[in-house]
């Protein structure tokens, strides 16, 4: 259904979604902050798994992909949102805004991607751990990365598609980036079917691969049970317990999201605001320094390098 307002040619758009916000220039730096200790931890735990031979095993590509992902989510969105607060540059070209709109939906499947194939890497670590290198080699984890950049790029695609044939009538976003539902909301269509069509996909995503996770875990659980030793129980419980944390986080404000959203709780625009940066930033915050501070390997050659630095004092 087409909404009675005049079309217009749109080659660039205004982001007014944080018009609202009383101290933006505090809220951009914090932001800046966080995003540039995202990127640094995230780079300096692919430097570290790239550098390193012995850590070229199938868990660590994976953590290294991981890595990949939580830079590529946090691109995509922050440094737009750093422009409009701290300098008060709130347009964004009609071009760079669709492919804002791809990157940031990719990397919300890779997230759910990415941690779903980790949970299934530490399946076979402990349900066949004699096999495990037999199974999944480094060759196969790659192909297994590349295929599922593959799928994320191909579900992603209906971004660009659904909203590239769309008539324009407004030039203002009303989010705090180039986010699908503001770009529609922008187009003279009905927006409700497109986000309805959203809705299904995310959910389907979100609540499918979490389903996968809770079934793998669950498979675990049953090992566990069976083992006589409590040193073997406490070596899959360190085994997977970094995963487990990464797991909460990602999924953890997703879901709230998501249930907010369907049982019709009122939120301000703040609230909204920052429970999606806590989506996009939190985990991608705190996984580099999981994997830094609970993997023994990463965290041996963080204190060799600490120690060689103090050495050299």
């Amino acid at each position: 259904m087409t909404q009675n307002v005049s079309r217009k040619t749109i080659t660039e758009f205004v982001i007014t979604g944080f018009d609202t916000f009383e101290k933006p220039m505090a809220v951009g730096i914090a932001i800046f902050v966080v995003y540039m200790l995202v990127m640094l931890a995230n780079f300096a735990n692919i430097c570290f798994i790239m550098l390193d031979k012995r850590l070229h095993q199938p868990m660590y590509l994976f953590i290294c992909n991981l890595a990949v992902v939580d830079m590529l989510y946090c691109t995509s969105s922050c440094p737009t949102m750093i422009s409009v607060l701290v300098v008060g540059y709130k347009t964004i070209s009609y071009a760079p805004c669709v492919l804002q709109m791809f990157a940031f939906g990719l990397g919300f499947v890779m997230e759910l991607y990415t941690i779903s194939i980790m949970a299934f890497d530490r399946l076979i670590a402990i349900v066949n751990p004699l096999r495990y290198h037999s199974i999944l080699t480094n060759s196969r984890s790659v192909l297994l990365t590349f295929l599922l950049w593959i799928l994320g790029s191909a579900t992603m695609a209906v971004v660009p598609v659904t909203v590239l044939p769309l008539p324009f009538c407004y030039s203002s976003l009303k989010f705090m980036f180039c986010d699908y539902g503001s770009v529609v909301r922008a187009t003279c269509v009905d927006p409700n079917p497109y986000f309805d069509l959203m809705l299904i996909i995310s959910s389907f995503l979100l609540f499918g691969t979490f389903t996968l996770i809770c079934g793998s875990y669950c498979w675990i659980v049953g090992v566990v049970v069976k083992m006589a030793s409590n040193g073997g129980k406490q070596k899959v419980f360190h085994t997977c317990f970094s995963h487990l944390i990464v797991v909460i986080c990602y999924y953890g404000p997703s879901f709230i999201i998501t249930v907010l959203t369907r049982v019709g709780v009122v939120l301000t625009l703040e609230e909204r605001h920052g429970l999606r940066l806590g989506t996009i930033l939190g985990p991608s915050l705190v996984n580099p320094f999981i994997y830094c501070f609970r993997t023994k390997e990463i965290r041996s050659k963080i204190l060799k390098m600490a120690s060689k630095v103090k050495r050299a004092e």
